[in-house]
């Protein structure tokens, strides 16, 4: 049976508190309850690293979970979602095999290590240009999410799917008006209306640009997932549109994170970030750490596909679960001194990208992107530091982690 559970141990994400820092009542969930009811999110809590990671594993979990939500619906509120339950139904992200199997089997095509190689230039290429323009304004305070970590993901993967760079600011709207739903941002009131207009404007772009590029190929990932196959099977015209919505958004937000988290923790401990400056080759390392430490990806979602119990409590069919990444990756059974931020470890399992059949497709991409930025940013500004009269804003969702706006100083 699990132990008693004190009466003020509640996990509640929309204090600013535990969004800020949500690793103390973490901390707390994994000794006294890791398989914790939240009655704010109406949710099962998974913070242990060893439960997290076989649940990720297991078939008692299922990525399916939007058909019941859509179902149990108002009719008029499911008018409004349908279209973005359609898509996302088509995400890789949320199927179950056979589907997902044979989604993973023909994307695989598109997403090769050869493919994701031959993307490297033109992040170096996106990164220089950002830090040129940043030093060329001459502005001393800013907010390096808005100014650097969203603009470079985002225009790489606005390269790789042909999508003209000066349509930045309308993809950040569509996207951000779908993250409201799918993030699990907690204090939107229209976050239903939103999210349908994000996805009806991202998902006619899309649909106008394959049909021009199968018309017009050019050598390029967009045609390359166009002509991908796997014995004869290819990706349905909605497929495709689906999985450009699901690049894009995943493709940008992960990153955008993982840079401003790395920044913020590198500039939180000195000690590491000149341990980082006199040897440049831990930069891999560092990224790790960082994943591990305050990764990009706070929580994973499921439902409950069939009853089963842990540590005593009963899961039902239907009720949905936060496996708890962030939280597994600080589980003393795994990892020595896991509240230490430390760019040296060498032990470091962490679950940033998932487990399984549904470990993230663009983990290389991201680990790649992170290293990049985070190593010219460090080189370009060596005076950089946080901004003293501005505290860091954190995302308001249970899903990705970072900050909606980090203010730093370039020149200390």
């Amino acid at each position: 049976m699990a132990a008693h559970t004190a009466p003020d141990l509640v996990y509640d994400p929309s204090d600013p508190g535990v969004m800020a820092n949500p690793f103390p009542v973490y901390a707390r969930l994994r000794e006294e309850d890791p398989v914790h009811w939240s009655p704010s999110v109406k949710s099962w809590i998974i913070t242990r690293y060893t439960d997290v990671r076989d649940l990720l594993l297991s078939d008692q979990l299922s990525v399916n979970r939007l058909v019941q939500f859509y179902s149990a619906l108002p009719p008029k509120e499911a008018a409004l979602l349908k279209d973005i339950i359609h898509y996302l139904n088509l995400w890789l992200a949320f199927r179950d095999p056979p589907d997902h199997t044979r989604l993973r089997r023909i994307m695989r095509h598109a997403f090769t290590a050869s493919a994701i190689e031959a993307m490297r230039p033109n992040v170096v290429d996106i990164t220089e240009m950002l830090l040129d323009r940043l030093q060329a304004q001459g502005r001393n305070d800013i907010d390096l999410i808005k100014e650097f970590a969203l603009q470079l993901p985002a225009f790489v993967i606005m390269d790789l799917l042909d999508v003209p760079r000066d349509m930045l600011d309308e993809f950040k709207e569509w996207s951000d008006d779908m993250a409201v739903f799918i993030g699990g941002a907690r204090n939107s009131g229209d976050k239903y209306e939103r999210a349908a207009r994000g996805c009806q404007k991202m998902s006619a772009y899309f649909r106008q640009l394959i049909t021009e590029r199968a018309a017009n190929p050019r050598p390029g990932f967009l045609t390359d997932l166009i002509n991908a196959r796997d014995e004869g099977d290819r990706l349905s015209d909605d497929e495709l549109v689906a999985t450009c919505i699901l690049v894009l958004f995943a493709g940008h937000e992960t990153t955008t994170n993982l840079i401003g988290n790395a920044t913020l923790l590198l500039l939180r401990h000195p000690e590491q970030l000149a341990r980082l400056r006199a040897e440049p080759d831990l930069i891999d390392s560092a990224i790790e750490e960082v994943m591990r430490f305050d990764g990009p990806t706070n929580a994973l979602v499921r439902v409950v596909a069939q009853d089963h119990e842990l540590h005593g409590k009963t899961l039902r069919e239907g009720e949905r679960v936060f496996v708890m990444v962030n939280s597994a990756n600080r589980d003393p059974r795994i990892f020595e001194k896991p509240d230490s931020f430390d760019i040296l470890r060498k032990q470091n399992r962490h679950l940033t990208f998932g487990q399984g059949i549904h470990l993230c497709l663009g983990a290389k991409l991201a680990r790649e992107e992170g290293r990049i930025a985070v190593k010219a940013l460090l080189n370009r500004f060596p005076d950089m530091c946080l901004n003293p009269d501005e505290a860091p804003e954190w995302l308001d969702a249970m899903v990705p982690r970072g900050t909606r706006r980090l203010p730093v100083r370039l020149k200390g």
